[in-house]
């Protein structure tokens, strides 16, 4: 395991029922294969060995001989391995049968585990064979050559890592008190699934479900293997199901009534895992009491580390199949919380400052939502477009033409001549463009949204984003101050598809071609004159960088924990082919400096509703000393140069 990621392997042999020697065959193929690609632990079908669909044969001392040679044969054959492997089989213990996985590794058995729960409904009838663990007294037992304590007491095995992992089977997760619960209450990381799952209509769904939800409840992977093709067809069709999942994530399946055996391998986040444990305190106050017996596994050979799971550049946007609920969502949480503040403070007037620029026209949306909500009149939103040195005309022209088309009030004040004064009250040289030249600016537009909304009676709506509040890329006092921040929980690469949504929205298709020209708008403060030709200048992500990385690093960094080497290594897969190492690397620790020095203004920030995984309100999530030191990212950002 590297940077807290663990290679799993769900596997779904050939299987012949009954024919022990063929089945190991397969079984030990998929093993090689899987050990070839790195995978640290494997798993296999429910009573893979055997076969699942034996039925009376499980009566066969014959059958059940040859299952515990097999077990030998596994020995052997992984003696020399390192990967862990979890097969299928059924195990005597004393008078009665158990339906087992038997976990293996170099040649030695780690350990054994029955399945507890025995479905006798429907097409089932194991209980006609098997005995439940909850039968089993805590015993020794000789088992291929090897003393194995056997007993009901859960098991987590841990890898040479650290990793640790819990194994149920079949019926077990279906269970209203999974044996999963208290494996990952007690520690185990993974969960471990051998299982033996027929094919009906709509079954499959729902199990996608199920096991989406499990991973989800008890913030582990889980790692599920069903058998497939070669199992017994004379009443039910095993499909086969290969499937790996994260936190209610699906990483990875396998195809389903496939001729042909299957392996399904993946990497899951054992620290992103346990950074989620960790921040939950109600999985912290249920660990209480939960306890399980640990079997540590052998030390293995280092492995070369090779990142296989994708990593999305844009975390925080909606996977396409989501967009629209997505956007709707966010956008309804948006409103909601500003309706709410309107109702509660009996205000029917909104002040907003709109500049043409991304965040001034998402936050103009959501208030033109809100007062259409609240049925309220559109009159009642004060729009004011304040030029000063920088504004070019297309800002200034989108500004005006959204205000216009939305119906709302509007002003236009121009703050180059109270500024000017401004800087002779100072003793401010104009020629010099500095933070005094660029935050006069803000502070002076500021004052007069606050201005107004007192003359008015209305309330100052903030247009900020997160990526802003995260780089401090904002004028303390100035752009950073409102009486209501509606932005401030989305981070910048959202807000373009936001405003893409809403421009596809019959209700918004007047301000279309307008919306369109704001998202590809450069991203601007438009605080210092623009160049000859009008055209803005002073663009941000040339002075910060590019607004994908931060919102990058801004997501792994607060919603994981992630450390910079992570979050560098996952970075470089993300944009491999955009941006190279030595961008990468500089812009994160820019990142780094700006997220710890501007702490400051995210202390004292407006309110504003919450809307993804991540928020920086120092009311909520994000609390942080102002004069905490960034050292140790700084380090090992400069260590990522070398």
């Amino acid at each position: 395991m590297k940077y807290g990621l663990i290679k799993v392997a769900a596997a779904i042999p050939g299987v012949r029922v009954a024919d022990v020697d063929y089945n190991v065959q397969q079984i030990e193929n998929l093993i090689a294969q899987a050990e070839g690609k790195g995978a640290e632990v494997i798993v296999f079908p429910e009573l893979s060995v055997t076969g699942y669909t034996c039925q009376d044969l499980f009566r066969q001392q014959l059958l059940l001989e040859k299952a515990e040679e097999a077990i030998i044969k596994l020995l052997d054959f992984t003696r020399k391995l390192d990967i862990i492997s979890v097969v299928g089989v059924p195990v005597r213990i004393g008078p009665l049968l158990y339906n087992c996985a038997v976990v293996v590794q170099g040649g030695t058995i780690l350990g054994v585990v029955p399945k507890t729960y025995l479905p006798n409904y429907c097409e089932f009838y194991e209980k006609r064979w098997f005995a439940s663990a909850a039968d089993l007294m805590p015993q020794d037992i000789y088992l291929a050559g090897s003393l194995i304590h056997v007993s009901a007491e859960p098991i987590v095995f841990r890898t040479c890592d650290g990793v640790g992992f819990g194994i149920e089977i079949c019926e077990d997760v279906w269970a209203p008190l999974p044996p999963s619960n208290n494996l990952a209450l007690a520690g185990a990381d993974i969960i471990l699934n051998l299982s033996a799952t027929d094919e009906l209509l709509g079954k499959h769904n729902y199990l996608c479900s199920l096991l989406a939800q499990q991973s989800a409840r008890m913030m582990c992977g889980y790692v599920y293997s069903s058998c497939g093709f070669g199992e017994s067809t004379q009443d039910v069709v095993y499909g086969g199901n290969a499937m790996i999942f994260e936190n209610g994530r699906q990483l990875a399946t396998g195809d389903r009534f496939s001729l042909e055996p299957q392996l399904q391998i993946q990497q899951i986040d054992v620290e992103r895992l346990r950074g989620e444990r960790q921040n939950n305190t109600t999985f912290r106050t249920a660990q209480d009491g939960a306890t399980a017996r640990v079997v540590y596994a052998k030390s293995v050979n280092a492995r070369p580390f090779e990142l296989v799971r994708p990593v999305n550049p844009h975390p925080f946007i909606p996977e396409d199949g989501q967009m629209t609920s997505s956007c709707e969502e966010i956008l309804n949480i948006q409103t909601m919380g500003l309706c709410r503040r309107l109702h509660h403070t009996h205000c029917d007037k909104a002040v907003i400052g709109i500049s043409g620029g991304l965040d001034s026209t998402l936050a103009l949306l959501v208030v033109v939502r809100a007062f259409d909500k609240l049925g309220l009149s559109r009159k009642g939103i004060i729009g004011i477009t304040m030029p000063g040195f920088g504004t070019t005309d297309r800002t200034h022209d989108n500004a005006v033409s959204l205000m216009t088309s939305l119906g709302i009030s509007q002003r236009e004040i121009s703050i180059a001549k109270s500024v000017t004064q401004h800087f002779e009250d100072i003793g401010h040289d104009a020629a010099v463009h500095d933070v005094t030249y660029e935050n006069s600016q803000a502070r002076e537009r500021t004052q007069i949204l606050m201005d107004v909304a007192n003359q008015v009676g209305g309330m100052v709506i903030g247009t900020g984003d997160l990526s802003e509040l995260a780089l401090g890329w904002c004028t303390y006092n100035g752009d950073h101050m409102s009486m209501y921040g509606v932005n401030g929980g989305v981070p910048k690469t959202l807000v373009q598809y936001l405003i893409r949504y809403q421009a596809q929205l019959p209700a918004f298709a007047e301000q279309r071609d307008v919306l369109i020209d704001v998202i590809e708008t450069p991203i601007s403060p438009e605080l210092t004159p623009a160049d000859e030709q009008g055209n803005i200048q002073q663009k941000t992500e040339d002075l910060v960088g590019p607004y994908e990385l931060h919102d990058f690093f801004l997501y792994y960094m607060l919603r994981w924990g992630f450390r910079p080497s992570k979050i560098f290594m996952l970075a470089q897969h993300a944009f491999e082919g955009k941006y190279d190492d030595e961008t990468i690397c500089h812009w994160l620790q820019t990142f780094c400096r700006r997220f710890f020095n501007q702490q400051f203004k995210r202390s004292c920030l407006p309110d504003g509703p919450k809307v993804g995984s991540v928020s920086l309100s120092p009311r909520g999530d994000w609390r942080m000393p102002s004069d905490a030191f960034s050292t140790l990212w700084q380090k090992e950002c400069e260590a990522l140069e070398r």
